[in-house]
Formats: structure tokens, sequence, C-alpha cells
């Protein structure tokens, strides 16, 4: 069994004023049935205080006055005591910790190293969420167990998080790991069998993940795997192995160096605290002096794997790999496989496919431009790619409407920069919305706050109006947009052919929830803001001479809904698509072309999902393709938000199909009035044009440029 035990805290983990690493750790360790409190001291996991003997029949944990009781009455109190939800641009910590704190908390950890392999729980992941699921990291060559540290912050939020730490001078084989980490499983999935248990990996703990997933199939098991080592085999390194073995001591010291080289990329590490939005200037400057700082520590690197170390681990993931890949056709979890485009150690790229194909649930997303150490380096928030592959889950089914975690501020300018910067300089989107007493004014005051809230409108070409609303919503009211999509988007057949992090998984990370009756109902019985697009995707691949045309069913079942939870229904107009590209040829011109027009029969033939059971009408009609379109010189995206339509007390909408009927026209008539308010008025706007809002900047500084008046 996993004993609860104490063990010397580590000084970075201790808090006092002469150390800048406070906090305290958790540690379950391989132990017998005698096993001992090993210190007096107490040690804390996201925000549990733990010490004093191991109970019978389970751990035991110091309520802090002498008592003790079991780790599962501990977690009771302790969900009960936190938050259910996180608000919307909360601090996920991304930067906070670099590479550089990762060598020095690794230094320190070998000086006091001993004992038995066993978990830790670093205090910065604070306290999790209610009903956090619990998340085991397993290191890698390593095996400090800190490969996380860029990621705690963010993960601690919505995992209970521990970290396999293995002594540098441990030698307990492949298969004493496996025992340890499979014992722990066991006995959290006997806490807590609803819940999944996260086996994140990371290189040589990718083999351990699958290792033990494979002897557990009955568990629910998510496994993260980081450039899994499965591939050893066929690593590009391996003539150089024999060398290592003859190396004499005295020349050692340069390994972990080079190493450190071959495995990650210096500067994708050094660029992790730089901001993405500073002048390239000036971010030049920053990413010079963090990679000047950086570079000693990689030279001291051999204190943390000495020589007897470097050529045990060797020896382990060779055994590690051949263990792992003997068992795949026996692993039944879901899996996410994470590998990197410029591993220079292992041939990730290609075992990504390999894993792909030979395991029942996996899914890859690839990293082109990182090194082997994936973890450590900038361009990755494993918590963003977790929620973007809809891998957050509580329960044994993942639910896109009460597993979904808001986006951190980080995410916002990151997507807001890197993703669609250069298009949302080009439209230089601007909101209108209207007050109570009819009144039209710059910005979103006029749609309310608290929920739920019904946002109703009309589609521009592609859905290109969506970013631009999001973080309009998120930075002016700080309310989260949840939209209802095609579901489409959330098929595996819908990802891109490279399987990098794309936009479909952006969307994700911003709220999106598959259009279904069921998850309409969910987000309306919590209060969200909805978004809808009754015109679907007829309107967002609409054909030529369509634009700002509305394709809506006949139903009203969106306006009896709204009425059963008494939301509040706002309408709203976009427009500016137009200006932004022309189409040449849309569906009814593509058709007619040989072998075009059997490329298009075949996707649509693909597309087995329906989204409404009608059969008439324009919105059901099928044939959709993407169109030829050619850019024009960006013009500008209006907004405007319409009087918000009460429902509240309205029980004459859910016994009246008429009366349900006439508020449902209404809600079409104003979209429609919106749009065409807008299409008149950025005629009179000084700025419309990308050339004069350009002057106006370099004027005025980035100011957010006026628009016409209302």
């Amino acid at each position: 069994m996993a004993s609860v035990i104490g063990f010397r805290v580590l000084p970075f983990f201790v808090s006092n004023s002469e150390n800048k690493y406070g906090g305290r750790v958790q540690v379950r360790s391989l132990g017998d049935a005698d096993a001992k409190v090993l210190s007096s001291d107490s040690v804390v996991a996201n925000g549990t205080t733990i010490g004093g003997e191991r109970g019978k029949g389970g751990t035991s944990i110091d309520q802090g006055n002498g008592h003790l009781r079991s780790k599962a009455e501990e977690k009771r109190r302790v969900n009960d005591e936190a938050l259910e939800t996180l608000k919307p641009l909360w601090n996920d910590g991304y930067g906070t910790e670099t590479v550089r704190d990762f060598f020095d908390m690794a230094k320190d950890i070998v000086k006091h190293d001993g004992g038995p392999p066993r978990w830790f729980c670093p205090v910065s992941c604070g306290r999790p969420l209610k009903d956090s699921p619990i998340l085991l990291f397993l290191p890698g060559m390593d095996g400090t167990g800190l490969g996380l540290v860029l990621h705690h912050k963010a993960l601690g939020k919505a995992f209970e998080v521990w970290c396999l730490h293995i002594p540098v001078h441990d030698r307990t084989p492949f298969e004493g790991l496996v025992k340890l980490v499979e014992e722990t499983v066991r006995f959290e999935h006997a806490l807590s069998s609803h819940k999944p248990i996260y086996l994140v990996g990371d290189s040589f703990g990718g083999c351990l993940a699958l290792a033990v997933a494979s002897r557990n199939p009955a568990i629910d098991l998510v496994l993260i795997l980081s450039n899994p080592a499965t591939s050893f085999g066929r690593s590009q390194l391996q003539p150089l192995f024999p060398i290592l073995e003859a190396m004499p001591d005295g020349l050692h010291s340069a390994v972990p160096y080079l190493l450190s080289f071959i495995m990650g990329d210096p500067v994708k590490m050094a660029a992790v605290n730089i901001e993405s939005s500073f002048p390239p200037g000036q971010r030049f400057e920053r990413l010079s002096r963090s990679l000047t700082g950086l570079l000693p520590y990689l030279s001291g690197s051999d204190d943390i794997i000495p020589k007897d170390t470097l050529l045990w681990k060797l020896k382990l993931l060779k055994s590690a790999a051949a263990y792992a890949n003997s068992r795949l056709h026996a692993v039944r979890a879901e899996v996410l496989v994470l590998a990197s485009g410029k591993d220079n150690m292992l041939p990730s790229r290609d075992e990504a496919e390999r894993l792909k194909n030979s395991l029942q649930d996996c899914v890859v997303r690839y990293f082109k431009d990182n090194g082997h150490t994936l973890l450590l380096e900038d361009g990755i928030g494993l918590m963003t790619v977790i929620k973007g592959t809809s891998k957050f889950r509580r329960s044994r089914r993942h639910s896109y409407a009460s597993d979904f975690l808001t986006p951190s501020m980080t995410e916002l300018n990151y997507a807001c920069d890197q993703i669609i910067g250069l298009f949302r300089i080009a439209t230089d989107p601007i909101l209108f919305s209207t007050l109570e007493d009819g009144k039209i004014m710059k910005g979103l005051a006029g749609v309310p706050s608290e929920g739920p809230v019904l946002l109703v409108g009309n589609h521009m070409f592609f859905g290109l109006e969506l970013p631009s609303l999001a973080e309009g919503f998120l930075r002016e009211k700080n309310v989260m947009i949840r939209g209802l999509a095609h579901p489409m988007l959330f098929s595996r057949m819908f990802e891109s052919s490279s399987s990098e992090f794309s936009i479909t998984d952006w969307v994700k990370v911003f709220g999106a929830v598959p259009v279904t009756g069921s998850n309409f109902f969910k987000l309306l019985s919590t209060k969200s803001h909805v978004l809808l697009y009754p015109g679907g995707s007829r309107e967002a691949l609409h054909y030529k001479g369509e634009e700002y045309k509305l394709f809506w069913p006949d139903q009203q079942e969106f306006v009896r809904m709204a009425a059963r939870f008494g939301a509040t229904i706002v309408p709203f107009g976009a427009v500016g698509e137009d200006d932004v590209a022309e189409m040449l040829l849309d569906y009814n011109d593509l058709i007619k072309i040989p072998v075009v027009n059997d490329l298009i029969r075949e996707a649509i033939s693909q597309n087995t999902m329906k989204v409404r059971d009608e059969t008439k009408g324009e919105v059901a009609n099928p044939n959709l393709s993407f169109p030829l379109m050619v850019p024009k010189i960006p013009g500008r995206f209006y907004y405007l938000f319409g009087k918000p339509i009460k429902t509240k007390g309205r029980e004459d909408i859910l016994k009246d199909k008429q009366v349900a009927n006439q508020l449902y026209l209404q809600v079409k008539a104003e979209v429609e009035r919106n749009m065409a308010f807008l299409i008149e008025k950025r005629e009179e706007d000084p700025y419309r044009s990308i050339v004069d809002r350009t002057l106006y900047k370099a004027m005025y500084a980035p100011t957010e440029v006026p628009a016409f008046e209302t």
C-alpha cells in the first residue's frame, strides 16, 4: 500500500524570508505497514495540511490539533471549501516561473536527495476547484518531477496536482516504478471512482503512463504524453550512447550541457516570460538578456544528472520503451500525444503517428517549433491544450457545458496577438448597443451583465465576426459568451491534417459548444450568455449576392427555450465581411467544374451530422462548400446590439405557439433592422478604410479609432 510519510522538507519548498521559493509539499511513498512519519514538519498539498502517522486502513491527515482523519474525509472537507468556477480572464501565472526556476529548484532538490521515489505537490499549484480530478506527473530523464514548473499555477486550478520525484541516486527498476504509480492510481480510484485520473508523462514518463494504463484497463485514465520515449530504440543519438559509457569522468560535466541543447531549444526556454506584444526591438533585447542568464544554468546541469545516473537512466529508458511497446494493445485509456517538430533526441513526430494508429483512442497535437523538452519551452500552455482538445472532464463523460473552464488573460492575449492579430488590426471592430430607452451608444452597456442572456444574430461569411465579438464581451464586461456551433467543429474529421493546435481548438478554449437541445438547456440553466445563430452554416457559407441575408428556420424553439428560463433576448447585427473579401465562385459555380464537383459531393456525403430535423427551406440546404474568394483592402467590422427583450414571467410564450411565433418574428426583424442601420451608417464613418485608421493611430498613438455618430 502507498503511505503518506514525511521527509525532510526541501529548502525551496520551505516558507521563510531567506528563500524565494515559498511553500511545502505533500509526499506519498512506497512503504510497509509500519511506515512512520519521518519528520515533525507538516506538509501542504493544494491547501491541505498533512502529517502524523499512517492510519489503519488508509492514509492519515493531521487536522492541526493532534486529531487524525482519513484522506477521504479531508478531501471532502477541502472540496466543500473550494471554489466551483473560475472567473473569466483569471491569472494562470504563466511566465511567473521560468526554466531558471526549474534549474534552481532541481539543483536544490538533489542536494538533499535520498530515500525511495515519492510524490509531492508544489504549493504554487494552490487549491483546485471543487470536484477537480487528480493529475499525476511522471517525469522525464531528470527524475526531479519539476517538469511542469511553467504550468503549476494553471494546472493547480483545475487539478489536484501530484508530481513523482525519483531521487538522483535511486535505482528502482522500471517495473518497480510501474507498481508505485499503479498503487497510487488504484488508491485514488478507490477514493473517487467516478472521476478520471490524469497521467501526464514527459518522455520517459510517457512510457510509465502507458505501462500503468495497460495494466489497469478498467480504471478511467486520461494520458497526456509529451514526446513519449517509446521511440527510444530509434533515437538519433543511439550511436553516441556507447561513447558515454567509455567517457572519462573529467569530461562528463560537458555531457549534460550538450544534451540540454540537443533535448531543448534554449531560445524557446528563454522566451517563456517575454510578452509577445512587446515591440520587436524590445522583445529581442529582453530575449537576449534572458538567454544570457540561462546559459550558465545549462552548464551546471551535471549536478542534476551525474554520470552514473545518466548511464542508469539510459538503461531504464531502453527497458521502459520495450515494456510499454509490448503492451500498447492493452491500453484502453484516452490518450493525447504532444509531439515536437524539432526533437533532436527522439523521432517524436513519426512516433506520434504510430501511437495514433496503434492505440484505440488517441489524439495528436504537433508543435513544429519546439524541442524535446516541450513542457519547459515557450509557445505551449499545457492547460490550454487540455481545454482545446476537450480533454478536461470531472466525470466519466466530457460535458461541454459543465466541464468548461473560462479562458485566462494569458490565453486571451495570446489568441488576440498571435492567432487573429493581423485580422483584428485590419478589421478594427467597433461595438454598439441599445439602452432601455432606445438610445444607441458605443460599447456594451445596453447588454445585461447578469444571465441568462440569449444573443441572437446573423452570421457573416465563415463566422468572421466571432473572435471580435467574444473579445469585446471579455474585455469590456468580463463576460464569457458560450457560442452554439456546428457539431462538425468538434469531430476529429475536422481536425487539421497537420494535427497542429489550430483555430478549431481555440474555438473550444473560448467556450463554443455543439448546438444541441441539451447543451442549450444546460447553458441557460446556469445563467450563461449564450450566442445563437439560427441561420447556422447556411448563413456562414452563403452564396454570391447573399451577404447579410438571413436563412432562419420556421420553428421558434429558441424563443420558447429562452422563456422557459426567463432569459433576456438581445438581437444583434454584424456587418463588414464585404469589406474584407470578394466571392468569385460559390457552390453553384464550383459544382459545374469537372473533378471539383466530385470532390464537393464526396465532402458533403461524408458530413452525416444533422443539426436540424427539418427537411424544407433554405436553412436545411446541405449543399454547402467553401467558395473561391479574393481579399480586398480591409474595411471595418461593425456590431449593433438591439434593445433587450425580456421573457421573464411571459408564461404566454410557453403556452401559445402563436405568441411565441410573434416574438420570433420580432427578433428576426430586429436583427435585420440592426444590419440595415449599420450598412447605412458605415458610409458616414470617416475611418472605414484601413488607410485612414492607420494614419489616425500614427498621429494619436494606439487610442481607439472613432466611428460614425449615433
